[in-house]
């Protein structure tokens, strides 16, 4: 049993050394060599001495042998580190005639992956006998031949190889002839029957002898196949062939039945002795299973496949007999002519299924291609799809590692999906292909990203307990733990924020909760940073911005800062009876605490003594008149004001005005006490009967003012135009005069020179400069200054 042997002193180094290059220059086989027929589970060699591998790395690195074949012929012990036979190995099935007959294998190891090429010599046994094709052997000999002339006979087919194969042939002892062993053109031993003395048909026309093939094996073998000798008369010509030697070559994928050549001989005799028969001659078994040959016309026809992987060549003796018995040997060289009739093969021995996304360059499969033609057909490219990180790299001959070309980037690519194509170089190419996968393992090498780069939330005043306001969600480009995310608030800039009792997120989801009721007028915005966390080691992080407004809900009804209700006695407005329409009688000023809409204020009247007389202005709140006043009017009004807001719901207030009129504003007014009583209470008979002595009231007033209105202006007239100059009117001026801006304040009051020209017919008035403007103010403020309880809201500026 043949092995290599390492004694050299620094073997590790060594072998270190050449595991460090292995993928970079081709590698020398370790071979092994075993008997035939060996039981399986019997030792063949050290295997992981003779790598230099214990037997515990050998078994933590999962190795395994594996070899060209389908059955598992060769298995390592991993408990020893031994190569064992796995079955009974049969070097003829194996190998047929090929010698030395060699069993390619090869050992793969993992983690990191590293593989040894390995040949185990089949040896032969002498377990085959040698066999004739045909048990009975017929020679026809002329009667007139001499001695020393040679016969040959159909040579004996042994499977064994070298000594163990056929290497002698004997005859029955007779007296006639004897036998030599001879070797043809493939090497082959066969027999040649020489001639001792000369025969006498008339004697003896027939003659059995026993032929006998013996091989070499200890002991040796032997096979017999009885000789049949018909002694015929005198032909004296043999047949010829026109060629002694035919060359014909034939495609491997030519159909069956199909001719190949066809023989030609002639023979000189007539008659019988001149016609030819063909045939083969001292054909093997596989000669007779392939070819045919017409014994009439020399033609020769395929009867089974070709196949130039097996054989590539046949070398065929035929055999022109004619009738007298004698015969012409030719011969036929058939080449078989390859076709690229197989496609590659392609085995993946190691695959690494993932890969880290930062792992420098690693290998990731072993591939083995394989192709049974020859030549062009037989050799192979093997690449893979382009724009990938890996490459193919040349090993062991037909062995390749796939290889990444640089770090993976997972976040870029998680998976991918590599094709594997081996192409011969025949016509037409054949081509194999094979799809892997390849996952790209994560690490933790992004941060959480969130979805915005700062979130606005909102949330109405008012609100319940708990209430989720809004998610804050991040995303990690990795997978996994290391992109598990966390969330957690961070302490406020502002200190004097309680944060932790105003919102709470949920560390897993980022839902963000509002923990008590928010009040708009005391809160109207907080914001607070929130950090996301992954789960990867170490841990990545990022923060965002989160601002919360809380929206505003009408929660709180106008306010009237103007005129005040919570005076002891009502506030009385005076309306000069010659207003004019749209008189500004006085403005009610009101606020909202709400924002927004909801502190968007409209004013309505809703009750009135006089309903036609007065209208409020639905924006700013003023009252106005809508019209003149007349006599029939009453002197003293009450109006209900409802002040909305624009919310939702409404929210409103209701203030009452009590307006007094007056001729001027000289006299003095009383407050106006039954005023207070709401008139849609009184009865309506009462409110009749008042209403027919206020028209009367108001109509006699009227009569009466206009008679000394006229009056007085006649007089006037004629004491202008008698003096010629300008008249300072007597008396108090009235104090309290009307604003004429429409702001609703009042201005201060003057006292104006009122001159009459004599010659003028229209008696229009003209305005001179004001005289003492304050004086009057003084003397009029002490005479109202009883009944009237809203001063302030009538200063005179």
């Amino acid at each position: 049993m043949e092995r290599q042997e390492r004694n050299h002193p620094n073997r590790q180094v060594i072998h270190f050394l050449f595991i460090l290059f292995w993928g970079q220059v081709l590698m020398v086989p370790t071979r092994y060599s075993i008997l035939e027929e060996t039981e399986r589970g019997s030792f063949v060699g050290h295997l992981g001495k003779d790598l230099g591998l214990r037997p515990e790395e050998l078994a933590a690195r999962s190795a395994r042998v594996v070899s060209d074949y389908e059955r598992q012929q060769l298995i390592l012990d991993p408990e020893t580190g031994d190569l064992l036979l796995g079955e009974k190995l049969d070097r003829e099935e194996l190998c047929g005639s090929v010698d030395p007959c060699v069993l390619h294998f090869q050992v793969f190891i993992d983690k990191p992956v590293q593989f040894f090429p390995g040949e185990l010599l089949i040896q032969d046994i002498n377990d085959h006998s040698p066999e004739f094709p045909d048990r009975e052997i017929l020679l026809k000999i002329l009667e007139n031949s001499q001695p020393g002339t040679w016969f040959s006979l159909k040579l004996a087919q042994d499977l064994d190889v070298g000594s163990n194969g056929l290497q002698l042939y004997t005859v029955s002892p007779n007296s006639h002839f004897h036998v030599l062993t001879q070797n043809n053109s493939k090497g082959e031993k066969y027999p040649e029957l020489v001639q001792d003395r000369a025969l006498d048909r008339e004697e003896q026309a027939e003659l059995s002898l026993t032929l006998t093939a013996l091989d070499g094996g200890s002991p040796p073998r032997s096979g017999t196949a009885m000789v049949r000798i018909l002694i015929m008369d005198i032909n004296d010509n043999a047949p010829e062939f026109v060629n002694s030697l035919y060359k014909v070559q034939v495609l491997e994928s030519s159909p069956l039945d199909s001719p190949i050549l066809t023989v030609s001989a002639r023979d000189a005799d007539a008659g019988s002795f001149g016609k030819i028969s063909y045939g083969l001659f001292q054909a093997s078994d596989e000669i007779q299973q392939t070819f045919s040959l017409n014994e009439t016309t020399g033609e020769m026809r395929l009867k089974k496949k070709l196949d130039f992987e097996k054989i590539k060549s046949y070398n065929v003796e035929i055999e022109a007999i004619d009738g007298g018995g004698l015969s012409g040997k030719g011969s036929v060289v058939i080449e078989v002519v390859d076709v690229n009739d197989n496609a590659p093969e392609l085995t993946i021995s190691s695959l690494t299924s993932s890969v880290p996304e930062n792992a420098p360059e690693t290998v990731v499969a072993i591939i083995r291609i394989r192709d049974r033609d020859s030549g062009e057909n037989g050799k192979m490219l093997c690449s893979i799809s382009d724009h990938l990180p890996f490459i193919l790299k040349l090993s062991y001959k037909n062995i390749y590692t796939l290889v990444t070309e640089r770090p993976l980037d997972r976040e870029s690519r998680a998976e991918y999906n590599i094709t594997i194509t081996v192409t011969d170089l025949g016509t037409p190419r054949l081509t194999i292909q094979r799809n892997i996968t390849v996952q790209v393992s994560d690490i933790n090498d992004n941060t959480p990203a969130f979805t915005q780069t700062s979130y606005t939330l909102s949330v109405r005043e008012n609100n319940s307990p708990a209430l989720h306001i809004g998610t804050i969600r991040a995303t990690d480009s990795d997978s996994g733990s290391n992109a598990h995310i966390t969330y957690s608030l961070l302490p406020p800039q502002d200190p004097q924020l309680a944060l932790d009792s105003l919102v709470s997120i949920n560390p897993d989801n980022g839902q963000l909760f509002v923990l008590r009721a928010l009040d708009y007028e005391a809160l109207q915005a907080f914001e607070f940073r929130v950090d996301a966390a992954d789960q990867g080691s170490p841990a990545l992080s990022s923060q965002v911005l989160v601002r919360v407004l809380v929206l505003d809900d009408n929660d709180n009804a106008p306010f009237v800062l103007y005129p005040l209700q919570n005076a002891s006695a009502p506030c009385t407005e005076l309306l000069p009876r010659a207003a004019e329409p749209g008189y500004l009688v006085t403005k009610v000023v009101a606020v909202d605490s709400d924002s927004g809409q909801n502190a968007w204020l409209s004013f309505q009247l809703l009750k009135a003594t006089e309903p036609g007389l007065f209208s409020v202005w639905a924006h700013n709140g003023e009252v106005r008149t809508t019209r003149l006043l007349s006599e029939r009017d009453a002197p003293k009004h009450r109006l209900l004001l409802l002040i909305k807001d624009n919310g939702e719901p409404q929210r409103s207030a209701s203030i009452t005005l009590y307006i007094q009129v007056v001729d001027g504003f000289s006299q003095p007014y009383l407050p106006l006490p039954e005023v207070a009583r709401d008139p849609a209470n009184d009865n309506e008979d009462v409110l009749t009967l008042y209403l027919v002595i206020a028209l009367a009231s108001v109509s006699s007033l009227f009569l009466l003012s206009v008679l000394l209105f006229v009056g007085v202006r006649l007089c006037r007239r004629a004491r202008a135009a008698s003096l010629g100059v300008c008249s300072v009117p007597e008396g108090h001026f009235p104090g309290h005069l009307v604003d004429v801006s429409g702001t609703g304040t009042l201005s201060q009051s003057y006292q104006y020179e009122v001159c009459l020209t004599g010659d003028s017919g229209t008696g229009e008035f003209k305005f001179l400069k004001p005289m003492i403007p304050n004086l009057l103010v003084q003397d009029t403020g002490r005479e109202l200054k009883e009944n009237l309880h809203c001063r302030d809201s009538f200063v005179f500026s």
